[in-house]
This record gives C-alpha cells, structure tokens and sequence, in this order.
C-alpha cells in the first residue's frame, strides 16, 4: 500500500483547511497513493469553540471529501467534528473511499488529561472502525485513544493489518517521547503497522502556546515488529510511504501475542483488599 501522511497545521477556517485538504489529496493521487491521512482536527484546530463549526457526515465538508475521493481514486482519512444529540460535538474521522459510502468513527477515548477537559465539550463515541481497503483492513484510532493497548488490540482482532492514528497531540514536558513510544508499543500489541499522523506544530505563536492541545509534529510509522520506519520532526511534512502489509502476517505468526492472549479477569473495586 503506498500510504500518504499528511503532517499539516490547520487553522480555524473549516474553508480554508477543506482547500488545504483537497489540494494535498490531488498531489497525493498524482503520485500513486492509496490512502491519505490528514490529523486530528483537520477540519478546525483545537483552542476555539468547535461547535459553531460542527457539521453533520452527510454536510459540505465531509462530502466534498469524499468527492475527492471518488475524483482521484485516493482513499482519505481527516479529523473533522459532527454535532451531537446531547448539545456537545463528537470528534470525528471520517473515512472517504473512492465510490463507496463514506464512514465515520467517534473517538472513543477522551482527552481529559494534563489540565485539558476534553468532555466538556465533545462527547464520546463507543464503536471501533474498520475498513476495507482493497485486499487489507484499516482500522482508525484518535490521538489520545492511543494511551488505550486495548483499543488495538480489538482493531487487530477485528482483521486491521494497518491502524492510522490521526492526532492533536499536546506540548509540554516528555510529551514528544511519550507519543513516539506510545505510536511503536501499540504496532507491538496490535501486530499492525500503525501511521501515527499528528499537526505539525503551529506556526502562529497563539496557537502555539495556547493550553489545547495544538499538536505537536513528530508523525511516525511503525511496523508490526516496533521497527520504526518513518519519523518527522515538528514542521509541516507531507509525504508517501509504500508498506508492505504482508509484514503484519508474519509478525502475528511469530509473535503470536492476538493469538496468545487471554482475558484477565478484572477485581472489582469493592473487593480490592
């Protein structure tokens, strides 16, 4: 699979990124990609109210997306937001493939962590997604879904050979070491390749140094063994990678960890002693 990662810093004009996207989707198909991933956020940076922004999976961004699709044969994954029943607003991949109806997941897991309260303004989706590609099996996670092993581990049982992880990922202290090895342990337990695909760090020092999670650059791939593959620093960085999949086949018969694993029962709290 000849796979495009599209580390970009998006702004705070849906319009304006949907060109950004458009057009990085277009080089990406005149250079024989597959599949391309833009971050989380895609659609709007984090730091400001999303909701205005919010549109549902059947409105002009998320179908101009897949109009891209449809037009250059090329596969996208982008973070955009889709609002929710309850007031908030759901952060959303959507899954755009060429002719065929485009898909959505929710992030499972959210960012209420290092100060930052994710739910109070996004809520959370329950279903893992997998998708056909071809002869392969993609599955998506979201930024800090990628601190859950399990999460994985549930895509790799579901048949996911490759696992894109679009994200937002916040600064500060051993924050880039922590995402780097979160990115290789999880291709470990899934025995997956996984494409780690972040915003690059922010230009505009507001966003910058803002407390959201802005994102930090630094998108990486690892294959089904840890080995890392690719690396990017923290600047804009867009480029296509060709992964042999069949890697993911031989992992999982060598090291046979989906196929040695075994539920652990969990202590309820109340009879912790």
């Amino acid at each position: 699979m000849r796979l495009a990662m599209a580390q970009i810093s998006t702004g705070t004009d849906p319009a304006e990124n949907l060109a950004r996207v458009l057009d990085e989707t277009r080089q990406a198909a005149a250079a024989g990609a597959d599949l391309i991933v833009f971050p989380e956020a895609a659609m709007c940076r984090f730091g400001v109210s999303l909701h205005p922004v919010a549109q549902p999976l059947d409105g002009p961004w998320a179908s101009a997306v897949s109009d891209v699709a449809d037009e250059t044969g090329v596969a996208v994954v982008a973070g955009m937001f889709t609002p929710s029943d309850d007031g908030r607003t759901r952060n959303t991949l959507v899954v755009a493939r060429p002719g065929l109806p485009r898909l959505a997941y929710d992030k499972i897991h959210l960012f209420d962590a290092f100060g930052f309260e994710e739910s109070a303004t996004i809520a959370p989706g329950d279903e893992p997604l997998v998708f056909d590609l071809g002869d392969h099996r993609v599955g998506v996670a979201t930024c800090y879904d990628i601190r859950f092993p399990e999460l994985f581990t549930e895509l790799a049982r579901r048949g996911a050979d490759l696992i894109v992880v679009p994200a937002s990922w916040g600064s500060g202290p051993g924050k880039i070491a922590q995402w780097e090895l979160l990115a290789s342990a999880r291709a470990l337990d899934a025995t997956a390749f996984v494409a780690a695909v972040g915003q690059a760090l922010p230009e505009d020092a507001a966003a910058r140094d803002s407390a959201a999670p802005t994102g930090i650059g630094h998108s990486r791939i690892s294959d089904p063994f840890g080995s890392v593959i690719a690396d990017y620093d923290s600047g804009e960085r867009v480029e296509l990678h060709d992964l042999d999949l069949s890697r993911t086949d031989k992992a999982r018969a060598a090291l046979a960890t989906l196929a040695n694993r075994r539920d652990i029962p969990r202590l309820d709290g109340t009879d912790a002693k």
